[in-house]
């Protein structure tokens, strides 16, 4: 199911012509702790990453992040880049997941709905 996935499956970011581009032009820069592989063009003009598990954005680090887009010229592997110890670990997007953020209150967040301040009135249609 592999090459079948690979050859049809666009979500995965890693199709053959991702395979072609990345044999014919591209150049092996890094990879990330997620499993991600960045390349650039061998001219420097383009970079991309071929994700370990299904594309998703949010799965680049931040470090990552600027040289793709090229604020950064030097990628985080040349440039021994050490997050600062207030920095967090990155995290990609977990909305929709059971990990997601669920504010209190929220009608999905587990628990009990906090009582309401009565700092409104309801409205009532008139009578009559």
């Amino acid at each position: 199911m592999g090459i079948f996935k690979e050859l049809f499956a666009w979500w995965t970011g890693n199709t053959i012509g991702t395979r072609i581009l990345t044999w014919r032009k591209g150049e092996f820069v890094g990879e990330d702790e997620f499993g991600n592989r960045y390349y650039k063009e061998r001219n420097g003009k383009r970079r991309w990453v071929t994700y370990r598990d299904l594309a998703d954005a949010s799965k680049v680090p931040p470090d990552w992040h600027g040289w793709l887009h090229h604020t950064v010229d030097v990628p985080p592997t040349d440039m021994g880049y050490r997050p600062k110890s207030w920095q967090r670990p990155h995290l990609p997007n977990m909305t929709g997941t059971a990990q997601a953020y669920r504010p209190p209150g929220s009608t999905l967040a587990a628990g009990k709905r906090p009582p309401a301040t009565g700092d409104y009135e309801a409205w009532k249609p008139e009578e009559g």
